[in-house]
Parts: structure tokens; C-alpha cells; sequence
């Protein structure tokens, strides 16, 4: 049987469909480097995992942002020194490097990663977190206040 971990959004988007040829000749990627963004101009690299990878990519079009790269961590555990250095050695050392989730920051991947990141990075970058503010629930249960949040993790993000 087949399992998707998605939302349900991205089950009918066509920008989140692999091609057929991907399925067939291409391989697991454990980290996606941003191929859109010339390393050499970028101010700042996201981290990211998952459905806000979507989220902010299509900010950063609508905003006509250039300076920012997107990396995306498709496999968070093991998290492969040799993989994420190939993916940031493009970008110059001292380029902030930010972690972008849709959790709260006291949720989500941030912990295990903050507890990893600094010692993969080495010191060559800065490292940070854009998260929703710290909460005893993963959601607020308000459809109003979950775009409020959504829009201030995207501006906060690509600031």
C-alpha cells in the first residue's frame, strides 16, 4: 500500500508532482539544493522540510526576491555531514543560514536540529530559527490566525 505524508493540498498541486522520469531513472535526494538562486548573490540560505518549502518558494517569486536560497532537508535523520556540505559550499562562509518551520518553536524539528546543525555547519555559518511562537498546542485551531502566523513566518523568513 502506498502512504502519503502530505497535506492534502499538495496531493492535486502540480508544482510538488514528480515526472514519471524522476520515479523511474532518479534517485532519494536526502537534502535539494536551490538551483534557482546564483549562490555568489545570496544573502541568506533557508532550511526547510516539507510543505513550507511550497509556501516559501511562492513567496519568494511573488516577491521578487533574488537573494535568497531555499535548501530543502528531505531527510532529517541521519542528517549527512558530507551531503549538507555540498549543499551550503556554493554559498560564501558567513552567509546566515535560518531554519523555517510552520511548528512552534518549541515543536517540530528545530530542537533536534539545533542540537546538530551547529557543529555540521562548523561555525562557517550563522545559524538561526523562523518558527511560530512557543505554544502548548501545534496549532491555534483559528483559520484567521493560522495565515496570520503563515504570513509572518514567510516575512520573517525572506526578511
Amino acid at each position: 500500500p502506498l502512504i502519503v505524508m502530505t497535506p492534502k493540498g499538495h496531493l492535486r498541486s502540480k508544482e510538488s508532482v514528480s515526472s514519471l522520469d524522476d520515479l523511474a531513472t532518479g534517485a532519494f535526494q536526502r537534502i535539494i539544493p536551490d538551483a534557482t538562486v546564483d549562490p555568489a548573490k545570496a544573502r541568506k540560505v533557508i532550511l526547510c522540510s516539507g510543505k513550507v518549502y511550497w509556501d516559501l518558494a511562492n513567496a519568494r517569486a511573488a516577491r521578487k526576491v533574488t537573494d535568497v536560497a531555499i535548501v530543502r532537508l528531505e531527510q532529517l535523520y541521519p542528517l549527512s555531514k558530507r551531503v549538507l556540505d555540498a549543499a551550503l559550499a556554493p554559498y560564501r562562509a558567513g552567509t546566515p543560514v535560518t531554519w523555517v518551520q510552520e511548528d512552534p518553536w518549541n515543536m517540530g524539528a528545530w530542537y533536534f536540529l539545533a542540537a546538530r546543525l551547529p557543529e555540521l555547519l562548523g561555525g562557517r555559518h550563522p545559524l538561526t530559527c523562523v518558527a511560530r511562537d512557543e505554544s502548548a498546542s501545534p496549532a491555534t485551531g483559528s483559520e484567521k490566525s493560522h495565515g496570520l502566523e503563515q504570513a509572518d513566518i514567510l516575512d520573517k523568513a525572506l526578511a
